[in-house]
């Protein structure tokens, strides 16, 4: 593997989470066709500019990338496909729209979907159970195994291969999704990732530390898989990271007003801050 210089490899950009305005994102569609280009970030819906982002901007390997830490003392994760009862958000400007002025720190899509915007893996909002575990063979991203689940219950988070959730989780957690593949497992890198494949694209990605800190990560520029994968293994330290998406890839980090448009996408994951208590 390369060798990476600290200071050259891992800059920390002037300003949190502010990619230049208007550059076009190439978007697709899960099934691979082309959505046209669209600038990102747009403006959207933003909390009062006291709160501090809970994401950053970094470059790692000449990418530029938007890491977001979510910390089981500071906030909670759940899932969320759309408003109770009605279809499937399928943008995070239509998350905003419906979250407006609540605790939000950060949002991101989660897990890969059908036509309709519904999970195509195991699903669990609210400790509903809205889709099963997916075993199935198959082809594309999800079906290149080990794919795994990220899942908690209150401020405890874990990311296992769907083999290990399949046998070691009995009890139902409070917030579930299934994506794939893994990118990192038990501290090394997929089998069937390259170092720096042909396949560039915006991508998104979550991993989990020893600390049991959520680490969400999406690239500002089309990257590999391995580079992805370098990036939650050698400098977010995840022994366990999962690939959630590649091109519908977005963010809304409501304290920077970023909000990501482009193509449709299905299942959301919510970071929010935890309630502070006053004595």
């Amino acid at each position: 593997m390369k060798a990476l210089l600290p200071f050259l490899a891992l800059v920390a950009l002037a300003g949190c989470d502010e990619p230049t305005e208007g550059k076009p994102v190439t978007r697709a569609r899960i099934d691979g066709q082309a959505m046209p280009t669209t600038p990102s970030p747009t403006p959207g819906v933003a909390v009062s500019p006291e709160v501090q982002s809970a994401c950053r901007s970094i470059i790692f390997e000449n990418t530029p990338l938007t890491h977001c830490l979510a910390v089981p003392a500071r906030h909670r994760i759940s899932m969320d496909l759309g408003p109770d009862g009605g279809e499937p958000y399928r943008s995070l400007t239509a998350l905003a729209s419906a979250r407006q002025g609540g605790r939000v720190a950060f949002a991101m899509n989660a897990g890969m979907f059908d036509e309709e915007g519904k999970p195509i893996g195991y699903y669990v909002e609210g400790s509903e159970r809205l889709q099963t575990l997916n075993t199935n063979d198959g082809d594309g991203n999800f079906h290149l195994k080990p794919n795994g689940v990220f899942y908690g219950t209150g401020d405890s988070w874990a990311i296992k291969t769907t083999e290990d959730f399949l046998a070691d989780v009995a009890d139902r957690p409070e917030f579930g999704t299934q994506s794939g593949p893994m990118l990192v497992i038990d501290g090394k890198i997929h089998p069937e990732v390259t170092g720096d494949g042909p396949s560039k694209l915006i991508r998104n990605a979550v991993g989990v530390d020893d600390k049991g800190r959520a680490h969400f990560v999406i690239s500002n520029a089309p990257l590999s898989f391995g580079k992805l994968a370098r990036f939650m293994r050698d400098e977010l330290k995840t022994p366990n990271a999962l690939y959630l998406d590649g091109n519908v890839s977005a963010l809304w980090n409501p304290s920077t007003e970023r909000l990501d448009a482009g193509a449709p996408i299905g299942p959301i994951v919510v970071v929010e801050r935890v309630e502070e208590v006053s004595e």
